[in-house]
């Protein structure tokens, strides 16, 4: 895709083993069959406070293939978030593809805050979309650009546009680009199928990128996007993987006697964060990806596990039962002593930090139930975030505005994204079926 100048532009057990965590998801994801199919996205629940947009219907030049219409991705895009509510085209009053041709009172009356207007044009194998974005009550434009792209990437190009509309309205990078990883699992002659899938992050153009007969865990992608990590049981035992998606090459990098399981990429890409019991005991080690060298960062008779960078890539948090029960703790470095942050209930589990490192998010456990929560670092404040009772696998969008996690919705299992204050939300679930274990991806550039 290019882009020309800007136009004048203003788990519901307690660790008692070392192979308890990867058996419980192993076992959640064996509860049910999945079919192989695209996520689909329902919009569940919404702020009190959206901001209204109006994404007018892009004009049209040439023969545009049909399904992929720009304008209604960009506002389904932002109606996702839960931060904007578009205006249904049926409410208004003109439709306009051009600055030139705004009459912004028309809008003023319809209550409107933002305005967005554009054109699509094929020329050959290739699309141009010019747009550009208004403040109604200023009349002053915040945005004008043209970009273009070839004709059979037109989804591409129209989450760039939601990308550059959410920077320029809220001041923070859109996540409408980046992708999802996650887990699903079908039947095949009475057999079960794991299935490796990435979508983009309103789940459609999904693709498989590993099948199995045997549990894949822990997805998790490298700071550039380029890679996945995860646990797969293909050779009869955990062993952890790195994918480079664009060859499909894949790579045994650990492959100990016993447990191999949660890699966490670094946020300089060169190690992984590993849970390995090749001591007897379940600890957490630096794995050097190129050189395969290992660090020993726990050393406890009590289970270390699903450990998590730090954004600055010094610290990490992990999940451990020394005191009890799962708790999550923190190393300010590699060489520091743990601490512990969690004692609200007796079991938090799978740590993951907010990107600018203040909050950090995990599997809180209340009353039976299982949710998300969040706690801010400074001053130990918790906040339950989600109550849909089965909550598990939060992972953070890369502007920290947004998380998904896994959840169940009557016999179903689904992906649910929620703004990371707990407030809008909307659910992915397949079209059939179950989904798990999701992974947001870096923004890709």
């Amino acid at each position: 895709m290019t882009v020309t100048k800007p136009m004048n532009a203003a788990s519901p057990l307690r660790i008692t083993g070392p192979f308890a965590l990867v058996l419980l998801m192993a076992a959640l994801l064996l509860a049910t069959s999945v079919a192989r199919a695209e996520l689909m996205i329902r919009v569940t629940k919404g702020t009190g406070e959206a901001i209204p947009v109006a994404v007018v219907p892009f004009g049209k030049s040439g023969d545009l293939p049909a399904g992929d219409d720009i304008s209604t991705i960009v506002r389904n895009d932002l109606e996702m978030t839960g931060e904007f509510t578009p205006l249904s085209a049926e409410r208004m009053l003109s439709l306009p593809s051009s600055g030139d041709d705004v009459f912004f009172r028309d809008w003023r009356m319809l209550g409107q805050r933002y305005l967005l207007v554009g054109n699509v044009t094929r020329d050959g194998d290739r699309v141009r979309a010019r747009y550009e974005l208004f403040d109604v009550n200023s009349e002053k434009r915040l945005l004008g650009e043209t970009s273009t792209t070839s004709v059979n990437n037109m989804r591409t190009l129209a989450h760039h546009i939601s990308d550059k509309v959410y920077e320029a309205l809220t001041g923070e990078p859109g996540i409408f680009s980046t992708k999802l990883a996650y887990i699903t699992l079908d039947e095949h002659e009475g057999k079960p199928r794991y299935r490796l899938q990435i979508s983009d992050v309103d789940g459609r153009r999904s693709s498989v990128r590993l099948e199995s007969s045997e549990p894949i865990l822990s997805p998790d992608w490298s700071p550039d996007g380029s890679k996945l990590a995860y646990v797969s049981f293909e050779s009869g035992k955990p062993e952890i993987f790195i994918h480079e998606l664009a060859t499909g090459k894949r790579t045994v990098v650990a492959s100990y006697p016993g447990l191999n399981s949660a890699p966490n990429w670094s946020p300089d890409g060169r190690s992984l964060l590993v849970t390995l019991s090749r001591s007897g005991n379940a600890e957490i080690y630096r794995l050097d990806v190129d050189t395969r060298s290992l660090t020993r960062l726990t050393d406890h008779w009590g289970i270390d596990t699903e450990g998590a960078w730090h954004p600055d890539g010094e610290g990490l948090a992990f999940t451990s039962d020394r005191s009890g029960g799962p708790q999550i703790y923190i190393k300010e470095s590699e060489r520091a002593s743990p601490r512990r942050i969690t004692f609200g209930s007796r079991y938090n589990a799978r740590p993951r930090f907010s990107p600018d490192g203040e909050y950090i998010y995990y599997v809180h456990q209340r009353e039976g139930a299982f949710h998300i929560a969040r706690t801010e670092l400074d001053s130990g404040d918790e906040q339950v975030l989600t109550r849909t009772g089965m909550d598990e696998s939060p992972s953070i969008a890369p502007n920290g505005r947004l998380l998904i996690y896994a959840t169940r919705q009557g016999n179903d299992s689904v992906l649910t994204v929620i703004s990371t204050d707990g407030g809008a939300a909307y659910t992915l679930p397949a079209a059939r079926g179950d989904v798990r274990e999701p992974a947001w991806s870096p923004i890709l550039r």
